[in-house]
């Protein structure tokens, strides 16, 4: 089974930026496809992005233009740059590893955007 732990969140305010990592397991990283879902506190989970093994990318609409996926395969490793945050965007943030049709999922990381 595919372990993932997510780093990074924290608070920060209104227009400013964080970064997000994520650590995959697992010998096969590079197949891996990646991505980052959000869920704000009474809402439904939300797509932000993902990174396919090919490099590939796709955002949600909110956040399109703002961050950025990227995956370093020598480390195992998938970022979110994350731009010109809003109060709308805070949330927990979870990683997963889509592998071989099944999806691995970290515990989350907070991010909270306030003044």
């Amino acid at each position: 089974q595919v372990q993932v732990v997510e780093s990074g969140g924290g608070l920060v305010q209104p227009g400013g930026s964080l970064r997000l990592s994520c650590v995959a397991s697992g010998r096969f990283f590079s197949s891996y496809t990646m991505g980052w879902y959000r869920q704000a506190p009474g809402k439904e989970r939300e797509f932000v992005a993902r990174i396919t093994r090919s490099g590939s990318t796709n955002y949600g609409d909110s956040v399109k233009g703002r961050f950025t996926i990227s995956r370093d395969n020598a480390k195992n490793t998938v970022s979110l740059q994350m731009n010109s945050l809003q109060r709308e965007d805070t949330a927990v943030y979870s990683c997963y590893a889509g592998v071989s049709g099944r999806d691995s999922w970290g515990q989350g990381t907070q991010v909270t955007v306030s003044s």
